[in-house]
């Protein structure tokens, strides 16, 4: 079993805010079931040897975060060994791959189909959820039986929560020819707090060394997942893990 762990950095804005933040990305990591157990050890003793308490978010690595928080206590060197120890427990095991979704608010208001914030998300999630439907296929073929997988989301508001659910299980209904048919996935969207899940704290991670590396052409952190990021047979990575919304040049 695969699992597909979901979370964003940065906020999909209305369409007479987009100035303010055109970028949001959704980041997502895939951990094996069998390594599970093994990633949640590696976090658990980062936190130790670091005197965390509590979640890890990439906004509490900001040098001036206003409220306190659970690495408030470490100074930015220590913050910064912290996040590299993160970056390294996803690259210690080959068969942990990641994506991230870039989506370009500004462009994407200009398609017709686009009208809201909601709009935004869903389409960054059904690029994610498509690609992780490519994986579990390619993965399949490589082992000669068929390979499931799940999704795991952080919590955004019971509302948004609930839609997203609801769209999620129509996501198999689609009857155009470029859409995937999610044969490999089981089950329905599940929720979980960031607090409550590894996956999405390592998701968050990610999201937000993309977002830094696109919105401020600061490659440091992204640079330290580059081998996990996933590829196509020849190398790439555009399109495979790291995927833009709309499409550039389309």
């Amino acid at each position: 079993m695969q699992m597909l762990f979901i979370d964003e950095s940065g906020t999909p804005p209305p369409v007479d805010k987009v100035a303010g933040s055109p970028l949001f990305v959704l980041g997502g990591i895939i951990i094996p079931d069998r390594f599970w157990h093994q990633v949640k050890a590696d976090l658990d003793l980062a936190k130790r040897d670091f005197g965390v308490g509590g979640e890890i978010k990439w906004r509490f690595f900001a040098p001036h975060h206003k409220k306190a928080h659970s690495i408030s206590h470490l100074d930015g060197a220590h913050k910064e060994t912290l996040r590299s120890r993160l970056f390294a427990i996803i690259r210690k095991y080959k068969s942990i791959k990641t994506m991230a979704v870039i989506v370009d608010s500004e462009a994407a208001y200009r398609l017709p189909y686009i009208t809201g914030p909601d709009d935004l998300y869903w389409y960054a999630y059904k690029s994610m959820t498509e690609r992780f439907q490519y994986y579990l296929q390619d993965i399949t073929r490589i082992a000669g039986q068929p390979i499931n997988g799940i999704i795991v989301c952080d919590h955004r508001g019971p509302d948004d929560d609930r839609r997203l659910q609801e769209l999620h299980a129509r996501l198999p209904e689609g009857h155009h020819d470029a859409h995937s048919n999610y044969k490999n996935l089981v089950e329905g969207l599940f929720i979980a707090p960031s607090h409550l899940s590894v996956g999405v704290q390592f998701a968050d991670m990610v999201a937000g060394a993309v977002l830094r590396s696109r919105k401020s052409a600061d490659n440091r952190f992204l640079a330290q997942i580059e081998t996990t990021l996933r590829k196509s047979e020849a190398g790439q990575i555009q399109g495979y893990g790291l995927i833009d919304f709309p499409k550039r040049g389309g």
